[in-house]
C-alpha cells in the first residue's frame, strides 16, 4: 500500500504574521531566473532565493536552548526525538481554554509525539488568533512528563497562556529535553489514524526554535 503522508503545518509567505509583535517574513529573490541567463547556455536558467525572518515563523519546533541559554540547541538534538515518531491525537477541543491533565490520562502516551488538536488553527491569519487560545495547564505538562513523552504539539497560537508572563509548560517540557511544535494546523486528519510524526528542522548552533515542515505518515495498520 502507497504511504500517506499528511501536512500539518502552515505554508510559509510573505510578510505573514506568527506571532503579535514580531516581524513577518521577507522573501525575494537573491539571484533571479532572469539575472543568471547570463551567466549559462541558452535555455539554461537557475534561482537563488532570500530570506529574512525571525525563527518563530510558521509552523515552528522549540528545542531547549530556546529557553536555557546552555541547553541544547538546534544543531544538538538528536533525530530520535524528532523524526518518524509514534504519533497519539489528543482531542482538546471540549477544553477551550486551559487543557487539564484529564484530557491526556488514560492514553498511551509514553515514548510518543503526543499533538493537541483545539481547532485553533481555523483562525490562522485573522486577528483573533492571537488571544484567547487553548493552552495546555501546567499540571498537564507535569503528567506527560511523568509519561515519558518524547514531543508535544499544538494547534494552537502557544502551547502556554499569555495571558500574563510566566510560561511553566515551556519551562518544563523544554527543561525535561521535551520538544515542542506550535502553530500546527490540520490535525483533525489524523482521527482514527496509527501515524508516525516528523518535524525536523535544519541543523543550526545557536538557535533554540525554527520553523518545521511538520508531517504525520499514516501506517498501514490505519
Amino acid at each position: 500500500m502507497k504511504t500517506r503522508l499528511i501536512e500539518l503545518n502552515h505554508i510559509i509567505t510573505e510578510g505573514m504574521e506568527t506571532y503579535k509583535g514580531l516581524p513577518g517574513p521577507t522573501i525575494c529573490d537573491y539571484f533571479s531566473h532572469e539575472e543568471s541567463r547570463k551567466l549559462y547556455a541558452d535555455g539554461t536558467e537557475f534561482q537563488i532565493g532570500r530570506i529574512d525572518m525571525v525563527s518563530n515563523t510558521g509552523t515552528y519546533l522549540d528545542v531547549p536552548f530556546h529557553r536555557y541559554k546552555d541547553r541544547e540547541d538546534l544543531s544538538a538534538v538528536g533525530l530520535e526525538k524528532l523524526a518518524d515518531l509514534p504519533g497519539t491525537l489528543i482531542d482538546a477541543r471540549m477544553w477551550p481554554n486551559g487543557i487539564p491533565p484529564e484530557a491526556v490520562i488514560g492514553r498511551k502516551v509514553s515514548g510518543k509525539a503526543v499533538l493537541f488538536l483545539t481547532g485553533w488553527d481555523q483562525h490562522w491569519g485573522h486577528e483573533n488568533y492571537f488571544s484567547g487560545h487553548p493552552f495546555l495547564e501546567a499540571e498537564t505538562a507535569d503528567y506527560l512528563l511523568s509519561q515519558d513523552v518524547t514531543l508535544v504539539g499544538i494547534d494552537s497560537h502557544n502551547i502556554d497562556d499569555t495571558s500574563g508572563n510566566t510560561r511553566p509548560v515551556h519551562t518544563k517540557l523544554l527543561g525535561a529535553g521535551v520538544p515542542i511544535v506550535e502553530h500546527m494546523c490540520g490535525l483533525d486528519q489524523l482521527f482514527g489514524k496509527n501515524f508516525s510524526f516528523t518535524a525536523a528542522p535544519p541543523r543550526i548552533k545557536g538557535m533554540g526554535t525554527f520553523p518545521v515542515r511538520a508531517f504525520a505518515k499514516i501506517l498501514p495498520d490505519s
